[in-house]
């Protein structure tokens, strides 16, 4: 009796400590995303409703299909080489005692550099007149005036802008599992005569199951965030190359799109739920 009683004041007392960040999220997320969802129903004065209709014009939208694919393109290319460099730069770290910490500190850096600052390093380097173009003028001996942020090479820029920028973010979610791993598991493993590859296939790849989908989630989501990198490389007008979604909805909301923003958000979380749950299929994250 006194065990429940002691259970339920215990319970009590979460409650209240959790119920203003529960107030939080409802006034400030969950009230204005289900005025988002009732809007994506209804006209652009929000009095008639429409339907599916906005789902329609939406998705028949040319600069819609445009952003919706280049960020499709976008993630289908950054997040599985961050996934896989990141993990393959957690191992090497996790591996080095000595330097260990010199390593972390040299990944993780650029994580606290400010975008503005690395994006104006990168057009330094990258522009017509840049520092690339003079290197490769003088070793091919042909002049070189290629704007390598615009163009076709606009993507490949913008690509590794964002995995120099987020490598060290993915390392650390690495080693938050690698370190749970027993060290005693390898040192059975050499024992056995176990190699560096056979000790990631049977220990650290199983071990590592939940995380892999842990990781694969938090870097989708981060991905969405790559349109600072993109607006600072080429600003609000980019090449069609790297128009991502949120160029989109910056243009929507400048003309007042208020319904295509609301039905395009929709459809965004919609498929941001799909790739959740299909992550967490995919590597059984389990509670």
């Amino acid at each position: 009796m006194q065990q429940r009683k002691k259970k339920r004041k215990q319970a009590l007392l979460a409650a209240l400590f959790l119920a203003p960040s529960i107030l939080g999220v409802a006034v400030f997320m969950v009230l204005p995303f289900g005025d988002v969802v009732r809007r994506s129903f209804f006209d652009a004065m929000g009095e008639s409703f429409v339907g599916a209709s906005n789902f329609r014009a939406v998705w028949e939208n040319g600069a819609f299909r445009l952003a919706a694919r280049n960020t499709l393109r976008f993630g289908l290319t950054a997040i599985p080489l961050l996934f896989t460099l990141s993990f393959v730069l957690s191992l090497l770290v996790y591996r080095a005692q000595k330097l260990q910490r010199a390593y972390k500190i040299s990944l993780v850096l650029p994580m606290v550099v400010p975008a503005a600052a690395m994006v104006l390093v990168w057009r330094i380097i990258l522009c017509a007149d840049g520092v690339l173009n003079q290197v490769l003028t003088r070793v091919t001996g042909k002049v070189w005036e290629l704007d390598w942020v615009t163009g076709r090479t606009a993507f490949l820029v913008l690509v590794l802008t964002y995995l120099w920028k987020n490598m060290g973010y993915g390392m650390l979610l690495w080693l938050a599992g690698l370190c749970n791993i027993p060290r005693s598991l390898y040192d059975a493993a050499r024992v056995d005569g176990a190699g560096g590859l056979a000790q990631v296939r049977y220990i650290t790849l199983p071990c590592l199951r939940g995380t892999m989908g842990l990781v694969a989630v938090l870097l989708v989501i981060n991905s969405f965030r790559v349109y600072r990198e993109a607006y600072l490389l080429a600003g609000s007008y980019p090449d069609q190359a790297i128009y991502m979604v949120p160029h989109l909805f910056s243009h929507w909301f400048l003309a007042l799109d208020v319904w295509k923003m609301s039905t395009a958000a929709v459809i965004l979380m919609l498929l941001a739920a799909a790739v959740t749950a299909a992550g967490k299929a995919v590597f059984c994250i389990r509670r």
